[in-house]
């Protein structure tokens, strides 16, 4: 048995290691690309063969945001490795944060030619037909700024995968146990043997898929997880390619309106 156990703990140690080599190699490859950019512009305007004109300096800042985005990200996704993620609890409406995150995205979605819908469940109906319809409040302990990274996130996500025409749901429904929100599309899915990938780091899909199409880090997914687990909840995914892909988060449910 000892024999055995110090084996196993060999393999694991040499996973541990290999998958240390692979981020280390992952991060600097994504840091790489847009710091060679931004070398290679200002050796150009030092060489005279750019002028540094407001679309070239543009074009570097949006490098150097991109770096800034991608050291937040690799921060934080340590800080939820090591157990030390600060969430700021407080009460929240998330049916407010819903429509707040559908009209964020509303001239994004307009301009895609993409049908962004928040789907709640009604109160119910009051015994005078006078009486004005209300959508129910769902109220949750959650960290609201977090959240809204996460579920603005999907639908950042299902923006980018959707064709014209298309649609994307937001829901919430309150359980006896959980609250569950999912960020629904009709897009064009994720082939089957990649689903188990998605929520790893720098994992992008199709390797041919470029920076300059916005596709991000890689990252987004990976800590979108962290912090719904630091919640102590869930994030899944359906999908079927040609049909569309779901996410689903499972929060506990604190009071229900």
């Amino acid at each position: 048995r000892l024999v055995e156990s110090f084996n196993n703990m060999i393999v694991e140690l040499g996973e541990l290691d290999m998958h240390r080599r692979n981020l280390t190699a992952d991060v600097a490859h994504e840091l790489r690309t847009p710091l060679s950019i931004i070398q290679g512009k200002l050796e150009g305007f030092l060489d005279g063969v750019y002028q540094p004109t407001s679309e070239q300096l543009n074009a570097l800042l949006d490098e150097t945001r991109l770096l800034t985005r991608l050291v937040q990200d690799l921060q934080t996704l340590s800080l939820a490795d090591t157990g030390q993620l600060t969430l700021k609890f407080d009460e929240i409406d998330l049916i407010e944060l819903l429509y707040d995150v559908q009209t964020s995205f509303s001239g994004q979605m307009e301009a895609a030619g993409i049908d962004l819908q928040v789907v709640v469940p009604d109160q119910k109906k009051s015994m005078d037909p006078s009486a004005p319809h209300k959508v129910s409040s769902i109220i949750i302990q959650a960290d609201p700024s977090r959240l809204d990274q996460v579920i603005s996130n999907l639908v950042a996500n299902a923006l980018r995968y959707t064709p014209e025409g298309g649609k994307v749901t937001l829901s919430a429904q309150a359980k006896s146990q959980d609250v569950i929100i999912q960020v629904a599309d009709t897009g064009k899915g994720i082939p089957e043997e990649d689903i188990k990938n998605i929520f790893d780091r720098f994992w992008k899909g199709d390797p041919s898929r470029r920076r300059i199409e916005g596709t991000g880090s890689g990252l987004g997914l990976a800590i979108s997880r962290k912090i719904i687990e630091a919640h102590d909840g869930q994030l899944d995914v359906k999908s079927k390619l040609g049909v569309g892909t779901t996410f689903t988060i499972k929060l506990p449910k604190s009071q229900v309106v």
